[in-house]
């Protein structure tokens, strides 16, 4: 998927070749059943349930194996397990998730994660992950923001890698074949069905063309296009809904992005380490967020939940705080863990101990420097969370590529069970639908066509020789999104956004490439046009959405609207992208009953 694509014209040989449509290419052909697109925790999870029904899927990441960005993932997972709080059930967890999302999630897909992940969680531990422990043997859970209940299953700080690497092991037990290092640019599709997906290996060079008649998205989110964010710089950069927006697909409330409130301070600590995470789990442990003056300032904004409050909420307090002149020099607040037991401190938050130690700041004894980052994707690929499937025949979703658990705003703790949660459902429903009746490989002459399209205009985007680099675009798009789809928005600040995104599309006419397609400067390339297409989403749906809920705050209209208890969808029309919207369903009667009665974390219980 690039910034230009050159129409195609002529016949195909007999080989597949292109005759008269342009210089002949030539690509690699790979067969599959299922192929598997991002290799962290739910593609994993959903290429171990294809395995263990039977069918062999290829999993391709566009990193090493085991490098995906779940290893980002520190916190915890959250399960209703009631080690330490007997009374948390499943029903309790789903109505702390609605209540967080602000009652626009897919009351379905929350009920399904919620309900099966303590057998996930159980799953887990016998696959060998060595989850932290009780005094008596059970796994351990800690508080994290806007839980009811100690409720988040943690290994430390390194709960992802911990995972991830389990989910690794047993794939590889089950011979789950994998490719590293491949990028996918484009799904071949004809809008109603799937075909399979062309890309390019990253360490060769070589294109490849997958034929399968089912293929599983599960590349990631979109929060890197801000110029603060927790993510590497070239991961969820948004390929993910782009190839299936793409491919027909239709995406969902691409305006919910959330604001962590603990990214490191790069004028503190240096650019490289600007936005990084600071884990949530250093205030689930009893963490206290203090402006320059000492003061404790969550005790006005939430004097109840304080630290411990909604993401959004914490958030918009140290923004609040900040704008009034009470940040630090460096644009940032403080946060102080130093007031627990030294041992306590490396035991339970050891990453973040070592990593403040590398950076000459001893967290058990001083405070750290931290400010709103760009973190997670509510928003993504529409899909029916029984089966991951798009409307697009044979192609489906899953992770935070999609919409529809987190709603507005997303629990903390949530984001590593939907992998497991719902990829384990997907990969039972994908296995089923792998028939004789699969083409095998035969791919119609129409989408090779558009393979060698996409292959040749790959080889042009290497070939630009312009002004603009690709990596001074991608910043300028950051800049653009935090300034005009950031904490705060307006319609006039998204509608000045969306102009600028216009002229910001208009300079990559003008792009040039520096390496071939091995290198960097390609890859990130080939990251703005998906960048580009998330963005305006994004920046469309923040303009329609003319309320504040959740991650989303317009200052132009700052309460939440009853009649704006509606998703928005947006489509790839004809010309544009469309926007329409779709009222929510209820929450089953158990759940309704667990939200009726307002379950709701007392922060004091840590003091």
């Amino acid at each position: 998927m690039t910034p230009e694509k050159p129409s195609a014209d002529g016949e195909q040989t007999a080989d597949g070749r292109a005759s008269d449509a342009g210089p002949a290419v030539d690509y690699e052909t790979v067969s599959v059943p299922v192929l598997v697109v991002g290799a962290g925790a739910a593609g994993a999870r959903v290429a171990i349930g294809l395995a263990e029904n039977g069918v062999e899927p290829l999993v391709i990441g566009k990193r090493d194996h085991g490098d995906a960005h779940t290893t980002w993932a520190a916190g915890g997972i959250n399960a209703s397990l009631g080690s330490l709080d007997p009374e948390d059930d499943w029903t309790i967890h789903a109505a702390d998730t609605l209540d967080e999302g602000h009652f626009i999630n897919d009351p379905k897909a929350v009920e399904l994660t919620a309900k099966h992940m303590p057998d996930r969680i159980r799953e887990l531990d016998d696959w060998g992950m060595p989850f932290d422990r009780t005094e008596d043997g059970k796994i351990n859970q800690r508080y994290f923001g806007a839980q009811s209940f100690r409720r988040t299953c943690f290994v430390g700080d390194r709960t992802g890698e911990a995972m991830l690497d389990t989910l690794v092991d047993k794939a590889q037990s089950l011979g789950i074949p994998y490719r590293d290092n491949v990028m996918i640019t484009r799904l071949l599709s004809d809008g109603d069905r799937v075909y399979g997906a062309a890309g390019y290996d990253m360490e060769s060079g070589e294109f490849v063309l997958f034929e399968s008649d089912h293929v599983v998205l599960a590349a990631g989110g979109s929060s890197a296009l801000y110029n603060r964010h927790s993510s590497r710089d070239e991961e969820n950069n948004g390929d993910g809904p782009a190839l299936a927006l793409d491919a027909g697909a239709s995406l969902m409330d691409m305006e919910f992005v959330q604001f962590h409130p603990t990214g490191m301070v790069g004028d503190r600590y240096g650019e490289d380490w600007d936005g990084r995470l600071v884990t949530e789990a250093v205030r689930g442990e009893g963490g206290r967020l203090l402006n320059v003056d000492g003061e404790r300032f969550m005790e006005e904004y939430s004097p109840d939940q304080m630290e411990l409050d909604a993401r959004d909420v914490v958030a918009r307090a140290i923004a609040q705080e900040l704008r009034e002149g009470r940040g630090t020099e460096n644009g940032g607040v403080y946060l102080d863990i130093s007031h627990r037991d030294d041992e306590y401190i490396k035991s339970r938050l050891p990453r973040m101990y070592e990593r403040f130690m590398d950076l000459g700041v001893d967290i058990t004894e001083k405070p750290m420097e931290v400010a709103p980052t760009a973190h997670y994707s509510m928003g993504g690929v529409d899909i029916d969370f029984e089966t991951g499937e798009t409307g697009v025949d044979g192609l489906y979703a899953v992770g935070e590529t999609v919409a529809g658990v987190h709603g507005a705003n997303r629990l903390g703790g949530n984001s590593l069970a939907e992998t497991v949660a719902i990829g384990a459902l997907v990969g039972d429903h994908v296995a089923a639908q792998v028939t004789g009746d699969d083409r095998n490989g035969a791919l119609p002459d129409g989408q090779r066509a558009i393979a060698e399209r996409e292959f040749r205009s790959l080889r042009e985007l290497e070939a630009s020789d312009g002004d603009e680099t690709p990596e001074q675009l991608l910043a300028d798009l950051g800049d653009l999104l935090w300034e005009h789809a950031g904490i705060l928005r307006t319609d006039e600040s998204v509608s000045a956004g969306l102009e600028k995104l216009r002229n910001l599309r208009e300079r990559t006419g003008n792009i040039s490439v520096d390496g071939d397609r091995t290198s960097l400067s390609f890859e990130l390339a080939v990251d703005l046009s998906f960048s580009l297409t998330v963005a305006e989403a994004l920046l469309l749906g923040a303009r329609k959405r003319d309320e504040s809920r959740g991650a989303h705050y317009r200052a132009d209209a700052p309460d939440v609207d009853p009649e704006w208890r509606r998703n928005i969808l947006v489509d790839q029309g004809d010309t544009r992208l469309e926007l329409t919207t779709r009222g929510v369903a209820e929450p089953s009667e158990e759940v309704s009953e667990a939200v009726d009665v307002g379950y709701e974390l007392d922060y004091h219980h840590l003091e």
